[in-house]
């Protein structure tokens, strides 16, 4: 199952990679005109011609993107015009910050989510059921940028309780255990704003499936065993509803890597969404290609656990 499933991504990637090349190089613009602009305009022809032709600008399409492929299967991802680095050393300094939001997020939205939509099943028609159902609602309509935004007037700027943005404190010398709970109250509030949305949608999704599986034969039988409610609702009906939450992980981190660009940005994260802000606004095409082509590679890596999770949930699936 996984070789097949890895040979069906060649030819995902390769799509991709040629689309998003050709759909940013034939943008109006390019590295060098953002780079003169940055200087107020002070470059006359020949400086512009040099840059360009340094940067490998200056040549077809079609001859950059076959070296742009050519450079991605030997994992060279070329030089950053902006940062004047190599591209894998930037993106492997920024991917742990943006992996450890989109870990704690999804933790946070799948756990608490799956917990008050079996509190809402169990109690449907109630008050309860009522009032979760009430807050998925609103959850899912609220904007992450600006549940951010509010999070930093409320809790930072007027109450003080957590730090304004950034991973962890500068220049704190923390190591050890102080230094995880600094950066854990570091990712209090993005967390929240990044993954409210999927919390909102895990509740609906588990209350809906539990309540569909409670009708089902089997769960009769398992109260007329004398089981009682806790234990049906969450070793029997629990699981069977699991599966619509499984698929939805999957696609809440492929998800994750585009709504980190607004996230990172309000809260000042060093992670790899501020990194293709900042290279969009540059038009730094290298960077840009990277990140993409490292976000393709790290979405079909979680496709394929989720679908290995997903097999070993419901083994009719597995072949």
């Amino acid at each position: 199952m996984i070789r097949r499933r890895l040979a069906q991504a060649l030819p995902i990637i390769l799509i991709i990679l040629v689309g998003n090349f050709l759909l940013l190089r034939l943008a109006p613009g390019d590295a060098v005109d953002a780079y003169v602009a940055g200087l107020g305009g002070g470059a006359d022809a020949g400086q512009i011609a040099e840059l360009r032709a340094r940067w490998g600008l200056d040549r077809l399409v079609w001859e950059q993107l076959a070296l742009y492929l050519w450079r991605t299967v030997t994992l060279d991802l070329g030089i950053s015009y902006i940062y004047n680095q190599p591209v894998g050393l930037l993106i492997l300094e920024r991917l742990p910050a943006t992996l450890l939001l989109m870990f704690s997020g999804i933790c946070f939205a799948f756990s608490l989510g799956l917990t008050l939509g079996i509190a809402a099943a169990r109690r449907a028609g109630t008050w309860a059921d009522t009032a979760l159902v009430a807050f998925a609602l609103v959850a899912y309509a609220m904007p992450g940028f600006w549940l951010g935004l509010m999070m930093i007037v409320i809790f930072s700027v007027k109450l003080a309780w957590l730090p304004l943005g950034g991973l962890d404190t500068l220049g704190a010398g923390l190591t050890g255990i102080a230094r995880v709970l600094d950066v854990a109250r570091h990712l209090v509030m993005p967390t929240i704003a990044v993954s409210f949305i999927y919390l909102a949608i895990y509740l609906r999704l588990m209350r809906a499936g539990m309540l569909e599986i409670y009708g089902l034969d089997f769960v009769r039988t398992a109260r007329a065993k004398g089981l009682t409610e806790g234990r049906i609702a969450w070793r029997h009906v629990a699981r069977n509803a699991l599966l619509p939450m499984v698929t939805m992980l999957g696609l809440q981190f492929s998800a994750l890597f585009g709504g980190s660009v607004v996230v990172e940005s309000v809260f000042s994260l060093p992670g790899i969404g501020r990194l293709a802000y900042d290279s969009v606004v540059a038009r730094d095409l290298n960077t840009l290609l990277g990140i993409i082509f490292v976000s393709t590679i790290v979405v079909i890596l979680v496709n394929l656990v989720t679908d290995l999770l997903y097999a070993r949930l419901d083994p009719r699936i597995a072949s």
